[in-house]
């Protein structure tokens, strides 16, 4: 039993074109930058907007298949929470989540006895008659959760669930959901733009970029390996593309990186600000990956101090607030970078380097 999407929808001149699938009990995420379709999936998936091309199966059911098939969103077995969560603001707690079942045709009493189960669960019992003005958006979160597992759908959609939150409620919410979701036999989708979330939550991380799936895979091997510099940035690495002959790597653009093992081909080259060092002067004892470089911007990142450093290749830094006084560091100056090839992974390349350039990310 999975989810089979081939979502295609052109709309002006955005195209989405991406495939998507979710294994019973399995949490995908999407995840990628404003404009590259991760919406107008979760549009696709729930009914709201029609598919110019391809085909969406729950199951053994097909539910929009141009131009023959297209079942309405409300005869879709799905439950949906949305970023403002759009509880009734006229209904208390237990008659949110009660609407439902509800609209599916479920008896009042039968209806509102699954709602009280299901407020019970999210640990909400005793807001059972409040309305949502009187919730905090922990609360609310949580009721429009059980108002979407209430009406037992075989697939939940979560539209940036948790955006809506303070950072402190965001933590605490963000685990219990993960414990829900653990607990939801059913295929769930989440749409979101915080990495920590997908994290978190997903089995399986899709990236979206321009209406195109760029990677796909559980989050460790995402973080480990990005494959574009979108996820880079996400995940704080340096990123390059290149060619490699052994333990050296050309890379595109210019510059030479050396690793601690062997590869051959076009190759992407990762390693973290945090291995790379710097010094005033080259370091005596030929380091293996030793270049000049020039500060670009300096600036706070968490505990330490990042710098944007110009070269072959431009790399980010990350050092100590006692290393910038101790060097004097500011913009313009002239500095050796310096990066272990232990620090330095290699991995296969399976873009086309045509235009590409080795990009300093972050």
């Amino acid at each position: 039993m999975s989810l089979s999407a081939e979502l295609r929808l052109t709309r002006g001149e955005f195209t989405l074109d991406a495939t998507i699938t979710v294994a019973e009990g399995e949490v995908v995420a999407l995840l990628g930058p404003n404009g590259a379709g991760k919406t107008t999936a979760l549009r696709l998936l729930a009914g709201l907007t029609a598919l110019s091309d391809g085909e969406i199966r729950l199951d053994e059911h097909v539910l929009d298949a141009p131009p023959k098939v297209f079942v309405p969103a409300e005869r879709r077995s799905i439950g949906v929470v949305f970023q403002d969560y759009l509880l009734f603001g006229h209904l208390s707690a237990l008659d949110n989540v009660a609407f439902g079942p509800r609209a599916r045709g479920t008896r009042r009493g039968v209806a509102r006895a699954r709602a009280a189960d299901w407020l019970d669960r999210v640990g909400l019992a005793e807001y059972r008659d409040a309305k949502p003005r009187a919730l905090s958006g922990g609360q609310a979160q949580r009721v429009a959760l059980a108002r979407a597992l209430a009406s037992e759908p075989r697939l939940l959609l979560l539209d940036e669930p948790l955006a809506a939150l303070d950072a402190s409620t965001r933590m605490r919410v963000r685990s219990d959901l993960a414990h829900h979701l653990g607990a939801y036999a059913g295929h769930t989708v989440l749409v979101t733009h915080d990495p920590l979330d997908a994290m978190v939550l997903a089995d399986r991380i899709v990236i979206l970029e321009r209406g195109t799936v760029v990677q796909s895979g559980p989050p460790a091997e995402v973080a480990r390996h990005p494959r574009s510099d979108y996820v880079a940035k996400l995940v704080g690495l340096n990123l390059f593309r290149g060619n490699a002959r052994g333990t050296e790597v050309e890379l595109v653009g210019g510059g030479r990186i050396v690793a601690a093992r062997p590869a051959t081909g076009e190759v992407y080259v990762a390693f973290a600000p945090s291995a790379v060092a710097v010094y005033p002067e080259k370091p005596s004892g030929s380091p293996r990956n030793t270049w000049p470089v020039t500060i670009a911007g300096i600036e706070q990142h968490a505990d330490t101090i990042r710098l944007r450093l110009d070269g072959s290749p431009s790399v980010l830094a990350d050092i100590t607030t006692a290393a910038v006084a101790a060097l004097d560091l500011r913009p313009g100056a002239r500095l050796w970078a310096v990066t272990k090839a232990t620090e330095v992974r290699v991995y296969p390349d399976g873009a086309d380097l045509t235009g590409s350039g080795s990009t300093m990310l972050g």
